[in-house]
């Protein structure tokens, strides 16, 4: 699968890619994981919150958002990371995440970075470099843990 990757600003980004992005967080987060919630947060256009895509044959299916740290007490925040189901077990969220980090370091140099992982996935973001803090949570009845990866971490 031919991947082109794209991290823009959120004023770079034109109605049809924002169009996709709201199209595949409620595919998977709403509608898939049966969690009806306000995805629209407030968060997507503040500051200089980035998106990361990867589109495939004119299809979004993967993407992340970086949360300028400026509006987050000083962290990079990953989140709403997704992969489309069609793109799901191609390795595609590993490079997701490794170009989010390379993004972020390169955006916000020697912030730490953090994220809300879903519990069952704290291995996966543990291979790269992020440690689990704190106790289990639920949000939207799915079991989350905050993670972070400080600056000594990043490569």
């Amino acid at each position: 699968m031919a991947i082109e990757w794209m991290c823009m600003h959120h004023s770079e980004l034109d109605v049809h890619q924002l169009y996709e992005i709201l199209r595949l967080r409620s595919e998977v987060f709403v509608v898939e994981q049966q969690c009806p919630y306000q995805d629209v947060d407030g968060q997507d256009l503040q500051a200089d919150t980035c998106h990361l895509l990867a589109w495939s044959e004119g299809r979004l299916v993967a993407y992340l958002r970086l949360l300028d740290p400026s509006t987050q007490s000083g962290d990079v925040v990953i989140g709403r990371v997704i992969t489309a189901p069609s793109a799901r077990g191609t390795g595609l969220g590993h490079a997701l995440l490794a170009n989010a980090l390379e993004h972020a370091a390169r955006r916000w140099p020697q912030m730490p970075i953090k994220l809300s992982a879903q519990a069952h996935l704290q291995g996966y973001y543990g291979r790269y470099g992020f440690i689990a803090h704190g106790q289990e949570y639920l949000e939207d009845n799915i079991a989350h843990i905050a993670m972070y990866r400080r600056v000594e971490a990043q490569g």
